[in-house]
């Protein structure tokens, strides 16, 4: 396989990077693109990081395997086909698939901590940040926990304040301006998205 071109994408939780990815990726081929998110890799809910209240944060470095997500990027970047079973956030309710990424000349690498992680940092070609106002950020994480994950609107806002703004501000926001592009979507990133397709499909 020939080199391929990696990339990062990174900004706070309910900043928009899934919707962000869906709309980048549909205009590619597996042949042309795969994504890895960080999101797969993390520990078992028993080895989580505790509060001081004794609630598992999941919005901690220490949270995520990163060993074998840096392993697996690496994997993709010799050409090999990576295997993972999908994390379902806890939630009883989801079965979780098994996931096999096939790699590509774009290797698309996403989730809040791939700038803070060093040795994951250094091997991206180039660095994407995604970011919002706190009250949209705030807005899209409680729909989406509760649609998606299952979580009350008392342990959201619980973990909102006391995990993931706290770790926003100390693990994530520090390398905005390490990133290459910084792209703001509070509204549309239609144009910016647009942008970056072109450019990614000169690089296959």
């Amino acid at each position: 396989m020939k080199s391929c071109y990696l990339v990062g994408v990174t900004g706070g939780s309910g900043s928009g990077k899934t919707y962000f990815l869906n709309q980048l990726t549909k205009n590619f081929t597996e042949a042309e693109l795969c994504l890895l998110s960080q999101d797969n890799y993390y520990r078992d809910i028993r080895e989580q990081p505790i509060d001081d209240n004794g609630i598992e944060n999941f919005d901690r470095p220490e949270s995520m395997d990163y060993a074998l997500f840096a392993r697996d990027i690496q994997a993709l970047k010799e050409g090999k086909t990576v295997e993972k079973l999908e994390y379902t956030f806890n939630n009883p309710n989801a079965s979780p698939k098994t996931l096999l990424i096939k790699p590509a000349p774009i290797i698309i690498v996403e989730g809040i901590f791939v700038f803070y992680y060093k040795k994951i940092a250094d091997m991206l070609d180039l660095k994407i940040f995604i970011e919002a106002k706190e009250h949209i950020k705030l807005k899209r994480r409680i729909i989406r926990d509760n649609q998606e994950r299952g979580y009350d609107m008392e342990d959201v806002l619980y973990r909102y304040e006391n995990h993931v703004a706290p770790t926003y501000t100390r693990f994530i926001q520090p390398y905005k301006h390490d990133s290459d592009l910084i792209i703001p979507n509070n509204k549309d990133m239609k144009n910016a998205t647009e942008i970056l397709i072109t450019y990614l499909k000169s690089k296959i």
